[in-house]
């Protein structure tokens, strides 16, 4: 059975198949008739002509990857509510506050988030993320606080709030921007294709599939400087600045997942493994001296080939029963 944080990430994400393109049809209706999370089809996005802005409501608990402009309104007390943000890996976002009738002195609240927080884990970690954890919040309420656009680190956002005094509530508008270098990446579907680059970076970066994955390396250059290739080191990776680590866990913060496989001498071909976790990670550690590069492609796995344990698969550290 699916553990309860691959439940949640799994509601979240519900939306993100259509957004590939494998929902027939899109109608928008009214938010109180729609299914917990809107299914937000390429079909939408085609039909908003460029002068065009998407409007909706908001939900309490709701997921968003789109442009436009978005309000919600209290029916009744809410009092733990979050709106999750995603982008493709190659975006950031921004999140514009454009008004709100909230009672901050009463207890209200709403804050943005820069990343992804969830049952107390963070994406990105702490580790990898070039803001302080407390910098990383924005709250809307703080006395004087005239910072009303915020934008990401990363293809990742989310705003917390609570509205207690029914009628009230705020307005925002979500805008996405091109990020040249991609680092700190959730993927919106459980297959795909992806090329990491740090150029002379001191940073570590983070692709996190939250499915259990088939992932293929074809391609990795580590300490490539000049058009020439560093001396690989004899053993291992002790001591090397530069490397990928294979991670997978159960949870969201890459920090706290079990390191699976260190990759630290540059090669072309192909490296595959079998990795049953709920939350599967690929993380390069860069010193900032070379260019890094590695190219990946994943493919959600099969739980039915967990009971082969063929190939150089690891997935028996996820699923200990097995």
């Amino acid at each position: 059975m699916p553990s309860a944080f691959q439940f949640q990430c799994h509601l979240v994400l519900i939306f993100l198949a259509a957004s590939k393109g494998e929902t027939r049809y899109l109608e928008v209706r009214d938010a109180g008739e729609d299914d917990p999370f809107l299914l937000l089809s390429e079909d939408l996005k085609r039909e908003l002509s460029a002068g065009q802005i998407y409007r909706r409501s908001l939900r309490c608990i709701d997921m968003l990857s789109i442009e436009g402009q978005f309000t919600f309104t209290a029916d009744q007390p809410q009092l733990h509510c979050a709106t999750f943000f995603i982008g493709e890996p190659e975006e950031l976002i921004t999140i514009d506050y454009d008004f709100g009738n909230i009672d901050c002195q009463g207890g209200d609240f709403l804050k943005v988030f820069d990343g992804w927080i969830l049952k107390g884990e963070k994406f990105p970690s702490s580790l990898d993320h070039p803001l302080t954890t407390s910098q990383r919040y924005v709250d809307f309420c703080e006395s004087g606080n005239i910072q009303r656009s915020i934008r990401s680190s990363q293809n990742v956002a989310m705003i917390f709030f609570r509205i207690q005094q029914p009628g009230n509530g705020f307005t925002v508008t979500v805008k996405k921007n091109s990020n040249l270098f991609p680092c700190n990446v959730i993927s919106q579907t459980p297959s795909g294709r992806f090329t990491m680059v740090i150029p002379h970076q001191h940073r570590n970066c983070s692709f996190s599939i939250i499915y259990p994955v088939v992932i293929k390396i074809s391609d990795l250059i580590l300490g490539h400087l000049n058009g020439l290739f560093l001396k690989k080191p004899s053993a291992g990776c002790a001591g090397v600045g530069d490397f990928v680590e294979l991670l997978g866990g159960a949870g969201l913060d890459p920090s706290k997942m079990f390191p699976l496989a260190d990759l630290c001498h540059s090669f072309h071909g192909s490296a595959q493994m079998k990795i049953g976790c709920d939350n599967t990670v690929l993380r390069m550690v860069s010193s900032g001296k070379h260019i890094n590069r590695v190219t990946f492609e994943y493919q959600q796995l099969d739980l039915q080939e967990t009971e082969t344990r063929k190939e150089n698969s690891i997935e028996e550290f996820c699923f200990p029963s097995i």
